[in-house]
């Protein structure tokens, strides 16, 4: 058995499907892309068959990047196999990951066939697969609560198919570590030609328990591949998380006896990128890439510190990509060393023209806040606000009074369909006036499930970023906006969201 365990990251795919973080075709790439500096092994884009929207960023992303293998989900069908194989096509490295349920709920309820066509379809589906691409990788959807015979008979037969890879998922997180980790052992000793494969985890967090999950599978079941995302991003309560079972081998490795090829420098950046894109704030205690993963507020800790680095900290913070916040630019920087800082951040802009929005920005922030750190960068980026072709909201103006014991009014100029409209109206404060003020036009009847508020950096000069979380027709979507001024943000943030329900591309779920 190999000592190094493979990375796979699923945030494009499995971590998009968390409610409202759908991302757009540049920011999958951009995240792609420091995924790629991160040196993640394998990097699953997406879900080809969904859509024509994720077929183009599967296959964008497959152009794009050429360090990490790009996967894309596919049902175990021709029509789906063929999909992704045909957006994998540019990719230098490319893997076809196929999945079918196993569980007898799931064969019953869901699928609605018998074992028997279930064993039949997951067999021809890999044989259709192995002849379009060599790399494959096959997932019996709820594999933990299938039986264990009827899961030994379909994994000997699609390894015996030409399946590379076989993960088994606790699809709805309800493992424990132990039981889960033999379950692994007991399927790889059972099968006689599961040595053939490489064998993968990938575990959801219901129970709190996807990374101790995912790692007793590693040690105890002798898996070599783990399925995660940045921030633990997923759907209900989240994926595996990268960051955690990296660092957790990578610490640990007079137990796991691993290797990695994680670039772990690159951890904080790709969690920061991840978390402003989606809007999906990090808690302040998470592990690894939380605001106080590294502080020491005790008077114990902090004089043990002092005197001793590793008296409480196991991992040096500057591995994983935290610096003290460093000032990068200012009002005077020119537009080389903003565009050299946007590549040390992993930002690829795709057009000159791009950069020099960017830049524009850059310089008006600049003028309104005099220090500009790595965080108010990447949220220039990532701020979808800003009109763009082909959307339907664009943000122009703010106006808003309010005063002690008045109610406040708001006044907002923003764009529909290209032509300037203003609203006005009343509210319980500011922000609220103002998002009435915008739907006494919009008119759209959503729902608001989600408003929070985070700064950016650390001070009362720093951005506001807002996230707005709508639901309309089944459809729940993320809108993100950054700003000096918190009402502007909420602004932006709340026609960001707009232009998402305007948007007609619809995805179809996969869970895996």
């Amino acid at each position: 058995m190999t000592d190094k365990l493979i990375i796979f990251d699923t945030t494009l795919r499995d971590g998009e499907q968390s409610p409202g973080a759908s991302m757009t075709r540049d920011e999958k790439l951009r995240i792609a892309r420091q995924l790629e500096r991160l040196k993640v092994d394998v990097i699953e884009a997406g879900f080809a068959a969904s859509s024509n929207g994720d077929f183009e960023c599967v296959k964008a992303i497959a152009e794009a990047i050429k360090d990490s293998t790009i996967c894309s989900l596919a049902r175990a069908n021709d029509r789906d196999v063929s999909r992704a194989a045909e957006a994998l096509k540019p990719a230098k490295n490319g893997r076809l990951h196929l999945f079918l349920a196993t569980s007898p709920l799931h064969m019953e309820k869901k699928l609605r066939m018998t074992p028997d066509q279930v064993f039949e379809q997951c067999k021809l589906s890999t044989r259709f697969a192995r002849n379009l691409m060599a790399d494959i990788e096959f997932s019996p959807e709820d594999g933990y609560r299938s039986e264990p015979d009827f899961l030994c008979r379909v994994l000997e037969a699609v390894i015996n198919e030409g399946a590379t890879t076989i993960n088994v998922p606790d699809t709805v997180g309800y493992a424990v570590p132990e039981l889960y980790g033999e379950f692994i052992k007991m399927l790889r000793e059972r099968i006689p030609n599961s040595d053939k494969a490489v064998w993968s985890v990938h575990c959801h967090n219901d129970l709190g328990m996807a990374v101790a999950n995912s790692l007793a599978g590693v040690k105890i079941g002798g898996a070599r591949q783990v399925e995660c995302t940045i921030n633990g991003l997923g759907e209900r309560a989240g994926n595996c998380s990268l960051e955690e079972v990296v660092m957790a081998v990578k610490t640990r490795r007079d137990y796991f006896g691993l290797d990695l090829n994680i670039d772990t420098k690159h951890i904080l950046a790709a969690s920061r990128m991840v978390s402003q894109t989606t809007g999906f704030v990090v808690q302040p205690n998470k592990a690894v890439v939380g605001a106080n993963a590294f502080a020491h507020a005790s008077g114990i800790h902090q004089d043990g510190v002092l005197k001793a680095r590793d008296t409480y900290e196991i991992m040096r913070a500057e591995d994983v990509g935290w610096t003290a916040n460093k000032i990068v630019l200012g009002k005077l920087s020119g537009r080389n060393a903003f565009k050299q800082r946007l590549l040390d951040l992993g930002v690829q802009m795709e057009s000159e023209a791009d950069v020099n929005t960017a830049f524009a920005r850059f310089k008006e922030l600049a003028d309104r806040k005099s220090d500009i750190f790595d965080e108010d960068i990447l949220a220039l980026v990532s701020d979808e606000s800003v009109t763009h072709e082909n959307e339907e909201y664009g943000f122009v103006s703010l106006s808003q009074h309010s005063e002690t014991g008045e109610r406040p009014q708001a006044s907002v100029v923003f764009t529909v369909g290209g032509k300037e409209v203003k609203g006005s109206s009343d509210g319980n404060g500011p922000v609220d006036a103002s998002l009435k003020a915008i739907e006494t036009h919009a008119k759209s009847g959503a729902e608001m499930v989600l408003y929070s508020v985070n700064a950016i950096s650390g001070s009362t000069e720093s951005q506001g970023e807002v996230t707005v979380r709508l639901q309309n027709s089944g459809r729940v979507v993320n809108g993100v906006g950054s700003d000096p001024d918190i009402v502007v943000a909420s602004a932006k943030a709340y026609l960001s969201a707009l232009n998402k329900l305007h948007s007609k591309a619809d995805r179809v779920a996969a869970q895996g």
